[in-house]
């Protein structure tokens, strides 16, 4: 019994949100926050890095023509027609990372286009 509440335990803490966020002093900043949010809880980051990165995304736009009526008089009696529409979109990426001094491990945080987008873990600070 004591071993499935450990196990249970484990699972609740490795899927909860929190463990995404990252803590200074008595805030969190979490996935999903804006830049200012962050700058606000958190201060002056050690290093930023600023670039664009250029995406593709594809977008489907389609429609259909029915024969008849709708209301199913003529079931399966549509033609399907589409047009599929690649788009190139520029994100803004910038990186940061916190010095919390020797004690605390590094933090890398990637924003991009003004949210935060990921946190990472990095070695010791000095």
């Amino acid at each position: 019994m004591k071993h499935i509440k450990l196990t249970f335990l484990l699972f609740a803490l490795l899927f909860s949100q929190a463990i995404f966020a990252l803590r200074c002093g008595h805030e969190l900043v979490d996935l999903g926050d804006n830049k200012e949010y962050v700058f606000n809880k958190c201060g002056e980051p050690e290093s930023v890095d600023t670039h664009i990165e250029r995406r593709g995304a594809s977008n489907f736009a389609n429609g259909s023509r029915y024969f008849g009526n709708r209301s199913g008089q003529y079931p399966g009696a549509s033609i399907a027609y589409g047009q599929q529409q690649y788009v190139e979109v520029d994100v803004l990426v910038e990186e940061w990372i916190y010095d919390f001094g020797r004690r605390r491990l590094q933090q890398y945080l990637r924003f991009e286009n003004g949210r935060l987008k990921e946190i990472k873990t990095l070695g010791r600070g000095d």
